[in-house]
């Protein structure tokens, strides 16, 4: 898991970070914020995750019956422009046609539980096609291991999975580009575990134009033909 704000917003040329991508799928403001703007500030929740996140971070690898795991891994994808460090990749030895090589298994360390959005699996998902771009090899499946729980929650790299990554992506780079921080999210509930809150003030923000809303539509009816 990279620092926040790393290389974001500096340029077009730029990569984009993958925890970026995650922040992204959870509210495109909140990226821009963190990312572009380069504000922050913790709450329980991040500093829980800071906690979760001190291991990995340290770096380091090992090998246990015959698997090779990869701690604080950097990543990096030319065809999407992104990149970030992995917080372990096992590397498992390949069997059948593939046999002599080793298949990467990213496992992302998260705080909490499972989510109800894909926010986690996103960012996942990106490392994936940053380790299929590295190793030449695919990378069908990798998990998410939640704090909480303390389980592994295996995450299959779908056709869909990796439609909604790159899409993230691509409308990550467009406000990158823009330089425009986006509206706040219509799914408000967000913003309560948020803890850039208080430096959003979405409601703040979104009054101006829900009233600017309310004056074109006025104008426009002002404007209609009497019949």
């Amino acid at each position: 898991m990279e620092a926040v704000g790393e290389n974001a917003g500096e340029g077009t040329d730029e990569p984009i970070p993958l925890s970026a991508l995650q922040h992204a799928i959870y509210c495109l403001r909140q990226a821009a914020l963190i990312h572009l703007e380069r504000v922050w500030a913790d709450n329980r929740f991040t500093a829980e995750g800071n906690v979760l996140h001190a291991v990995a971070d340290k770096g380091g690898s090992r090998k246990a019956r015959g698997v090779r795991r990869v701690m604080a891994l950097p990543l990096a994808s030319k065809r999407l422009n992104i990149s970030g460090v992995a917080d372990l990749v096992e590397f498992h030895p390949a069997e059948g046609a593939s046999a002599g090589k080793e298949l990467a298994f990213p496992i992302e360390y998260k705080r909490g539980k499972p989510k109800l959005h894909r926010a986690d699996e996103v960012q996942l998902c990106a490392q994936a096609l940053c380790l299929e771009e590295m190793t030449g090899n695919p990378v069908p499946e990798g998990a998410l291991f939640y704090a909480e729980t303390k389980r592994r929650l295996a995450v299959p790299f779908d056709a869909e999975l990796r439609r909604l990554t790159e899409d993230a992506v691509s409308e990550l780079q467009a406000v990158f580009d823009s330089r425009v921080t986006p509206p706040p999210t219509t799914r408000r509930e967000r913003c309560r575990a948020c803890s850039l809150i208080e430096l959003c003030r979405p409601d703040t923000v979104a009054r101006p134009a829900r009233a600017w809303r309310g004056r074109m539509l006025q104008k426009l009816l002002a404007e209609e033909p009497t019949p």
